[in-house]
């Protein structure tokens, strides 16, 4: 049982490890290719790689607040509602499923999270999408909090009644 959970611990680990790192990789290489460029397109245009420099939320929400206002809510809020959840995914007893989509929440929320405190801003480089119908612009870290979303939920919807 105790190693089972050390198993269970060192995996969300390597899972939080590996968002921020897959997420920061990604930004570097967006930032030293992609800025000052056209957008590029792949798939038939199913994919396209654009550098933009978001200071808002998701989908650049807020980005016409105030500086004061942005770091107010971006950087300590969002840091505040990451500790917490962070301490109630490592301290309480999830099964596997619900343990991932809340780590891969935090992780891609603390990376987005460290670019703001560092620099105020957050690089978005990816949009998918068919014809009209497309996605916002955003990067790995938003791939996690979505995706880690997605699993909590459906962790939580597959759980026995108890």
């Amino acid at each position: 049982m105790i190693v089972n959970r050390a198993v269970h611990r060192l995996a969300l680990i390597g899972a939080v490890v590996g968002t921020i790192g897959c997420d920061h990789v990604t930004k570097q290489l967006a930032s030293n290719s992609l800025a000052g460029r056209p957008t590029q397109s792949f798939l038939a245009d199913t994919i396209r790689l654009r550098y933009l420099e978001n200071t808002g939320a998701f989908l650049s929400l807020g980005e016409r607040l105030s500086p004061g206002t942005r770091t107010a809510l971006f950087t300590v809020a969002t840091g505040l509602m990451l500790v917490g959840l962070g301490i109630v995914t490592f301290r309480r007893r999830r099964d596997g499923w619900t343990a991932l989509g809340l780590t891969l929440f935090v992780s891609g929320g603390l990376s987005n999270w460290i670019d703001r405190a560092i620099s105020g801003r957050v690089v978005d480089f990816l949009n998918v999408g068919v014809g009209p119908i497309r996605t916002g612009v955003f990067n790995v870290a938003d791939m996690a909090i979505m995706a880690g979303a997605a699993i909590f939920m459906i962790g939580e919807i597959r759980k026995p009644d108890r």
